[in-house]
C-alpha cells in the first residue's frame, strides 16, 4: 500500500492506493511522511486538482470494491449522480429498487464510503433538501456542493 498527503480546498487529504487501485481517501489535516512516488497516486492527485480547479466533472480511476454487496450497490449509484446534481437517500433507495424504508441503510452505506469526493457521497442530501451528515463535516460538504453547483446552499 502507498499513501500520499495532499492539500486541497477542503483541507488535507490522505490518498491510499494498493495493487493498482484507489482504496481510500481520508480527511487528514496533518501532512506526514515523505512524498511517495507512485504513478497511480500521481493520477489521483492530478484528477483531484483538476476537479477542485473546476476542470473535471468525472473521475476515471481504478477503485477498490471493498464493502458489502449492498454498500457496493449504493456506492455505484452514488457515482451515477451527475456533477452539479444531488439526490436524497430515499431517491437512491428507489433507484436501486428498494422501498423508502431502506433509506437509513443507504445512509449508513453512504457514511461508510471509503473514497469520498471521487465516489461523490457529498451529493446526497436530506429528503427536504437540506444538508445532512458527511464524514468530512458539513462545511466540507458545503464547499464541495458549492464547487459543483454555486448557490445551492
Amino acid at each position: 500500500m502507498s499513501t500520499r498527503w495532499i492539500d486541497s480546498p477542503i483541507g488535507g487529504l490522505r490518498l491510499h492506493v494498493s495493487a493498482g487501485l484507489l482504496t481510500a481517501i481520508d480527511f487528514d489535516a496533518t501532512p506526514r511522511g515523505a512524498r511517495v512516488e507512485d504513478p497511480l497516486l500521481d493520477t489521483v492527485e492530478r484528477q483531484l486538482d483538476e476537479y477542485f480547479a473546476g476542470r473535471r466533472t468525472e473521475f476515471d480511476l481504478p477503485l477498490a470494491n471493498d464493502g458489502t454487496e449492498f454498500q457496493q450497490k449504493v456506492w455505484g449509484e452514488l457515482q451515477r449522480i451527475p456533477f452539479g446534481e444531488t439526490a436524497s437517500y430515499g431517491q437512491i433507495a428507489a433507484r436501486l429498487g428498494y422501498e423508502p424504508v431502506v433509506s437509513r441503510a443507504v445512509g449508513a452505506a453512504n457514511g461508510a464510503n471509503p473514497i469520498p469526493v471521487v465516489v461523490p457521497c457529498h451529493r446526497v442530501i436530506g429528503s427536504n433538501g437540506t444538508l445532512t451528515g458527511y464524514a468530512g463535516g458539513l462545511e466540507r460538504k458545503r464547499i464541495l456542493l458549492a464547487l459543483e453547483q454555486p448557490g445551492l446552499f
